[in-house]
């Protein structure tokens, strides 16, 4: 049976970087850095005071009423914003005909931390009838997808993945298997996230996991460099509109990429730590390349998962070693958190709009603040900076929390 092919045809950024694809992809290649002081709230007693937040955001700049917008947590107006800027990049109109035709398939990692905030605290000071009866359709992590069908009237699947840090590769992952196997045309995927609040930041340093490097943010990101000390949390959305090759090809659709092959796998070890060896993450690369039917000689770049925490940089070094044995030191890898933050949920999502530019326009954006290599990290990180190179593939890579892994392959279009 021949399988179909799936390519992405529309693409959309919400991120620290900036507040669309172009701003987004022209900052990370100056080397720009989205960190900063957290301005969302008073970080006056916090450890951890820096943060990757989208700047200015207003979602009336990107045609939500503001009634609507009052209705949403700020992880659904990231959604929102960043599908109707998708469908835009993708010239595809959403008809009565062609509805049933696009699914909705986003991965959220956490849902609306502010909105349960916001409202336990109406409930601790005025009591429990002062809470909104829009307080949990505000808050519940499917209400990404449900709101961006809404606004845009596709009516196809619609789901919600929530995998920890892996969520938007395996809403993409899963999104490409349903175009596969033909129970739609179109899918809007990718991930999105809005974290960025006092519990959300007081729960990731109770576990160590934050960087408290206050004084200096845009060197607080540090992936595989010898002195990272955690990661930065960051904030977004990631889209990508995937379609069947005939279905792009019959509306002449400008295509970015194509998607050839997707991996996933656990790691069946601890709640927050990877594997030491790295296995599962090396399980779920294997996986991908091997959906692709490929071997990993094809594979010419990585856009890791880099974390910046001790433990992950190196069992994903590890992984990586395992997986493509010496030729490991030959490819290029690069940590786009090292300037937006770890966007958690959306960071498969952003991270792989930044993959596909980078098969589409030539460029493998550099690693930030890679200075003092990690003698147990020793593969090409990229801290130099950008590189005109042109790659056949990329795999991007995202893990998460409960050994959760997944890996989606990338391959450039060439018509």
């Amino acid at each position: 049976m021949t399988r179909k092919r799936v390519v992405i045809t529309g693409l959309s950024a919400l991120s620290p970087l900036g507040g669309n694809l172009e701003e987004s992809w022209s900052r990370l290649l100056e080397g720009a850095s989205g960190i900063a002081p957290i301005s969302l709230f008073d970080t006056s007693d916090f450890a951890s005071t820096i943060a990757g937040e989208v700047k200015d955001f207003k979602p009336e700049h990107y045609g939500i009423p503001d009634k609507q917008a009052r209705r949403m947590d700020r992880f659904v107006q990231f959604a929102v914003a960043a599908s109707l800027m998708l469908v835009k990049n993708a010239g595809f109109t959403i008809t009565e005909e062609n509805a049933s035709s696009v699914g909705v398939m986003l991965g959220v990692g956490l849902g609306g931390l502010q909105t349960i905030e916001h409202f336990h605290q109406k409930l601790t000071n005025a009591g429990p009838n002062k809470i909104s009866p829009f307080m949990i359709p505000m808050l519940i992590s499917n209400m990404a997808p449900g709101q961006v069908s809404i606004f845009t009237g596709a009516r196809g699947p619609n789901i919600v993945a929530t995998s920890a840090c892996a969520s938007a590769l395996h809403a993409i992952g899963y999104a490409y298997s349903e175009i596969l196997l033909g129970r739609c045309e179109r899918v809007i995927t990718g991930g999105v996230e809005a974290t960025i609040t006092a519990m959300g930041i007081s729960g990731f340093t109770a576990l160590k996991a934050l960087c408290t490097r206050n004084d200096a943010p845009e060197k607080a990101s540090r992936p595989f460099d010898r002195d990272r000390s955690g990661f930065i949390m960051g904030e977004g959305a990631g889209l990508l509109f995937l379609e069947s090759l005939e279905s792009a090809q019959a509306r002449g659709a400008e295509i970015y990429a194509e998607i050839v092959g997707f991996g996933s796998s656990g790691d069946a070890y601890h709640m927050t730590a990877p594997r030491d060896d790295g296995e599962g993450m090396a399980a779920a690369m294997r996986s991908a390349i091997a959906d692709a039917g490929l071997t990993p000689d094809a594979v010419d770049h990585i856009n890791a998962h880099g974390t910046s925490t001790q433990l992950n940089d190196l069992a994903e070094t590890k992984a990586i070693k395992a997986v493509f044995g010496k030729r490991a030191y030959d490819i290029p890898i690069t940590a786009n958190k090292s300037q937006t933050g770890h966007l958690l949920g959306a960071a498969g999502g952003i991270e792989s709009v930044f993959s596909i530019m980078t098969l589409k326009e030539g460029i493998i954006p550099g690693t930030a603040n890679y200075e003092n290599p990690d003698p147990e990290c020793d593969l090409d990180y990229m801290g130099s900076g950008p590189r005109k190179e042109q790659k056949q593939y990329v795999l991007c890579n995202s893990f998460g929390f409960g050994g959760t892994n997944a890996c989606v392959l990338y391959k450039r279009w060439k018509g």
